[in-house]
């Protein structure tokens, strides 16, 4: 009983602790930097008397700084702070350190205030040495309940200071009480973490760029797809690379060139090794400039720079230099990507009981944590350099294992104490709902033109846009072989970022129109002979005034962005994929109903007949990679199914009818390549077709048990009812409706994971103290991470929720690759997609 006791005030103690080390809204003191946080409070028309009676009824603004503890100011200590209520332009109530008011005066100055916050996060100081400022009037402005004040310096009286409360004070006190009613905007950043994101993304270049001055430049895949959406080589080659190559084993090396540039996306292991040594060994290369990420555990510089002197023998110059933010593709406004970490996905539970990631990290494959430990270093340098101090949640097993390595990762630690920006980060795994990666709900242009052109070379993302229309070349090539092909990103024409903004946000036939009228804008800024007609938009029609910019090269050059995003869209109008889409988003709703109605042996009998060989298809059948997709959408909607004859007698069936479409295929797909090992068809046979096809169905026995252990989301589906068609509700939208919940109740799913004895207290002693446990909404940042990937139509959709349910919260998708339908399939039944360094 006495240890119990002991511990409780222990644990008390430290409470308060932390506290007091802290601003009434937990904004750390002491910090290195001023930092400026504005809140905007809405008033009420009875709070208005308070307010001077010429100000105008808007929303009353609280500017709080925090600056330097001063001369002689030891750390920990308790920084001074500046706190004013502003109403156009002037300054009411002031309550801590000095700032001119609306008359000229100047209030006093809190020497050392460790009160708590007052009305909205103001301090209002108990005790301590004042100084008076003097303003425009020369005079200073006493603070309510102090009594006369001077122009010059002076001491307070000694009797400890302690405010009457006014009006106001009540008022702003009765409106926090009343906080999940009132919106608050909170600026974190002098400007929108979108464009802070976009300037790190090029800032992580700064390094390679600054010692690419006559030198080769060679880089792994995923770092030309982190530059590709950066800004593009033509940025290594402005400062003054003579040669931008692919990194492998064979790759030259040109003459001329005074040193090589190696870029690499992560950390030097793998197969990176490998291909780094076969550049080095061949003796041309003297001078060696090695550009890479920096592990978790990752070796230091100096011992690297011995390896590459090593590889290029006696007389060799060699740097390392670890680059400090990780390299990000900034897809769009609210969505950035990893791609060094494409490959990551969360594993499958087992068949007898819980899956690795449920056991830890410990228990995870050698690659997969290795995979762990580098998203861990990417998103703490991520963090440092905005300045984050996050709380991590996690939905799902593996999201759990990553936050915790998040949380006690030393760097990090170190971090979150000097750090000022707040913000939730939310690690979700993909594998909870895997039908909103394989499936059609989203009727939005950019994931059709993601979904059905051809990728580039080395890219998981972005596609081939074939501009041969653009140019003289008469091509009768019907397999569409593409010579120089455009893309999507456009990171340097502000016009044809904002057309693809466009199609990433709105629907379909909204973003096609909005095609049109780009397009017209800039056939008229170029003087050219369009015909502006009206009504609906064809792909012919955008091709024809495609067809006005053809001869006029100067018109090319100047919207050659723009032209490549419409081209995108007219072969995405025109491909025979999309007309699928339809049929697709069909057939999906029907498995919902059939699902809610049917057993799963029902299920899969109406889907046999569907599966057809090479020589039966139509243009309008589906083809085996269609066929998974529609599985993998089946097994994650029904959930848990209990075992029984009918089940495994109906997936036999299905089995044998997949595995003759497969070898019956005259030429295999590069997904079924992939899937079944063999690189042509006249190298499979039945028994190598069959061993995949057991494969992936034990693989979706896993998936449809993925959400056994959920209590709040353990179900995607929505049965219907007499007056509502049964329907797919998407786990990220569970999730953030979660998080934006007014009532702001305690989440289930949503763990919080603690990174520190004060978070580790609050979580457990809140049942019994008035601690506010920790809730995902508390912060004006929502990041939200996709462990395994994401879909546009899901970006669209968290988008769109917050700004609708808690607005003024700033929202950032990340994830570690886009996903299609196909793409999905390919990272969920690819044998080798864990291999290191696969894409060298």
């Amino acid at each position: 009983m006495l240890l119990a006791v002991f511990f409780f005030s222990l644990a008390l103690k430290l409470i308060s602790r932390s506290r007091a080390f802290k601003g009434g809204n937990g904004i750390k003191l002491g910090c290195h930097k001023s930092v400026t946080v504005q809140r905007k409070v809405a008033f009420t028309e009875q709070d208005y008397s308070v307010l001077p009676a010429h100000s105008p009824k808007h929303l009353l603004t609280l500017t709080q700084e925090i600056p330097n503890g001063g001369a002689g100011s030891s750390e920990g200590s308790v920084a001074s702070r500046c706190c004013t209520f502003q109403v156009a332009g002037q300054q009411l109530f002031p309550s801590a350190r000095g700032v001119t008011g609306a008359a000229g005066g100047a209030v006093p100055r809190a020497g050392r205030c460790r009160g708590r916050g007052g009305a909205a996060g103001g301090a209002v100081p108990r005790a301590g040495r004042c100084r008076g400022r003097g303003g425009a009037a020369g005079g200073a402005v006493p603070q309510p309940g102090l009594g006369g004040g001077s122009a010059h310096r002076g001491q307070l009286p000694p009797r400890p200071f302690r405010p009457q409360p006014t009006r106001a004070r009540y008022v702003i006190a009765r409106r926090r009480r009343r906080a999940r009613h009132v919106r608050r905007v909170v600026a974190v950043t002098a400007m929108a973490v979108p464009e802070v994101l976009r300037q790190l993304s090029h800032r992580a270049w700064e390094p390679a760029l600054a010692r690419v001055h006559r030198a080769a430049v060679l880089m792994d895949a995923p770092s030309a797809e982190a530059l590709h959406w950066a800004g593009g080589a033509g940025q290594l080659l402005a400062a003054g690379a003579m040669a931008v190559g692919a990194l492998s084993a064979e790759a030259a090396v040109p003459a001329g060139a005074a040193r090589v540039v190696l870029v690499l996306s992560g950390a030097l292991r793998g197969g990176a090794v490998a291909a780094v040594r076969g550049v080095l060994e061949r003796g041309a290369v003297r001078h060696c400039v090695l550009v890479c990420g920096d592990e978790a555990e990752g070796g230091g510089a100096t011992e690297l720079e011995e390896t590459l002197r090593r590889w290029m023998g006696e007389g060799g110059c060699a740097e390392v230099v670890l680059r400090d933010p990780p390299l990000l593709a900034p897809v769009s406004a609210e969505l950035c990507l990893l791609p060094a970490l494409a490959a990551l996905l969360p594993p499958l539970p087992g068949p007898g009981g819980p899956g690795s990631a449920e056991v830890g990290l410990g228990a995870l494959p050698a690659e997969l944590r290795a995979a762990v430990r580098a998203l861990v270093g990417d998103l703490d340098s991520l963090f440092t350099a905005l300045g984050l101090r996050e709380e991590s949640f996690a939905v799902g097993a593996f999201s759990r294992v990553v936050a915790a390595e998040l949380a006690s990762y030393t760097p990090a630690r170190n971090r979150r104490r000097t750090a000022t920006n707040k913000a939730s980060v939310i690690f979700v795994d993909r594998m909870l709902d895997l039908a909103g990666a394989v499936g059609h709900h989203g009727d939005n242009l950019a994931e059709k033109i993601l979904s059905v052109l051809p990728k580039l070379p080395g890219h998981k993302t972005d596609v081939m846009v074939n501009m041969v229309e653009l140019t003289a070349l008469k091509t009768t090539d019907e397999t569409g072989s593409i010579i120089a092909p455009g893309c999507l990103a456009q990171p340097n024409d502000p016009a044809a970022k904002a057309l693809w903004e466009s199609f990433m946000n709105l629907k379909q036939k909204e973003a096609v129109m909005e095609a049109r009228r780009h397009l017209v804008e800039a056939a008229s800024r170029e003087n050219l002979p369009i015909k502006m007609s009206m009504g609906r938009v064809t792909p012919e029609q955008l091709s024809s005034y495609i067809q006005l910019f053809r001869n006029n090269l100067k018109a090319l050059e100047n919207h050659c962005g723009l032209l490549q995003l419409v081209l995108a869209t007219v072969h995405t109008l025109k491909h025979p994929q999309t007309s699928k889409w339809d049929n697709f988003l069909a057939f999906e709703r029907l498995l919902l109903q059939t699902i809610g109605e049917s057993e799963m042996p029902s299920v899969l009998n109406q889907l046999l007949p569907m599966i057809k060989s090479y020589n039966e298809r139509t243009k309008d059948d589906y083809a085996c990679e269609d066929f998974l997709v529609l599985l993998i959408y089946i097994y994650s909607v029904v959930g848990e199914i209990k075992c029984a004859k009918k089940l495994d007698t109906a997936e036999e069936e299905v089995k044998k009818a997949l595995v003759k479409a497969i070898c019956d295929e005259p030429e295999l797909s590069p997904l079924l390549q992939k899937i079944t090992g063999c690189d042509s068809s006249l190298n499979l046979t039945s028994q190598k077709a069959t061993d995949a096809v057991d494969g992936i169905f034990r693989s979706l026995r896993d998936i449809a048990r993925v959400r056994m252990h959920m209590k709040q989301f353990n179900s995607i589906h929505n049965p219907g009812s007499n007056t509502h068609q049964a329907s797919y509700k998407p786990l990220l939208k569970q999730v953030v409706e979660e998080i934006c919940n007014p009532d702001r109740p305690d989440p289930v799913d949503i763990e919080h994971i603690s990174s520190g004895l004060t978070d580790l207290l609050k979580t457990g002693f809140s049942m019994f103290m008035k601690v506010n446990r920790p809730h995902p909404g508390d912060h004006p940042l929502l990041i939200i991470f996709m462990v395994g990937g994401v879909s546009v139509s899901e970006v669209k959709m968290v988008k769109d929720l917050v700004a609708t349910r808690k607005p003024g919260t700033q929202v950032i998708v990340l994830s570690s690759v886009l996903l299609t339908p196909h793409s999905a399939v390919e990272l969920l039944f690819a044998p080798d997609r864990l291999q290191p360094d696969a894409h060298i």
